[in-house]
């Protein structure tokens, strides 16, 4: 008798190919770390930025509310004028970057705002069929996007540093965060501060009625 396991996991349903009215809605900093693109090792400081399509909508489980399909990509934080994030970003707003404005922007000022993207189906080298943005855009004045839905977040190592909210996060988020410069410093940093607390035992020495001989 042959005994074969299969890899027969549900096929998530894909974010319909065309354009969708989106809302930004989640910015998660995933840090800077070594990876390996195309052959070559590099080090890249990336932001994964979520939008919501309020036109999508969907029952996830059953007997809840629907809500929006989601659509992620992942940045490069850098504003390099063929870099992918000023040319989307380039593409949402209508209008180039000036190289004042390309030196530091913030890119946080996103979260909350309107744009029309244009999704494309991908095969990926395993096979699999997979939803990609292929374009960002300003929303025309003949279109209006729907109220916002899902709340907005904001995950950073700075000011926004919840571990309540990366435990929640998918491994996969979780892998790459972990990996990344920032949250070893940072747990480094705790490491430090706990030591600091911590009374030295030089402080108590040792009676010689609690030596062993």
């Amino acid at each position: 008798m042959t005994i074969i396991a299969k890899n027969e996991g549900t096929k998530r349903e894909l974010i319909p190919a065309g354009s969708h009215v989106a809302r930004c809605y989640s910015m998660v900093h995933l840090g800077t770390a070594e990876e390996e693109l195309g052959g070559q090792k590099k080090i890249r400081n990336v932001v994964r930025i979520t939008w919501e399509l309020p036109e999508e909508l969907r029952e996830f489980k059953e007997g809840e509310p629907m809500l929006p399909m989601v659509i992620s990509k992942e940045y490069t934080l850098s504003m390099f004028s063929k870099a992918s994030l000023r040319i989307d970003l380039e593409g949402w707003r209508g209008k180039g970057f000036s190289e004042d404005e390309a030196k530091a922007f913030e890119i946080t000022k996103l979260l909350g705002k309107t744009c029309l993207i244009s999704v494309i189906h991908k095969t990926s080298a395993g096979g699999n069929e997979y939803a990609t943005i292929n374009s960002i855009s300003t929303l025309p004045k003949s279109m209006k996007c729907p109220d916002q839905i899902n709340d907005t977040f904001e995950w950073n190592f700075d000011d926004n540093f919840d571990t309540t909210a990366y435990e929640n996060f998918p491994d996969f988020i979780k892998d790459r965060i972990t990996i990344s410069s920032e949250w070893i410093a940072k747990v480094q940093d705790e490491v430090q501060e706990v030591l600091e607390e911590t009374p030295s035992t030089d402080k108590y020495p040792a009676s010689d009625d609690d030596l062993p001989f």
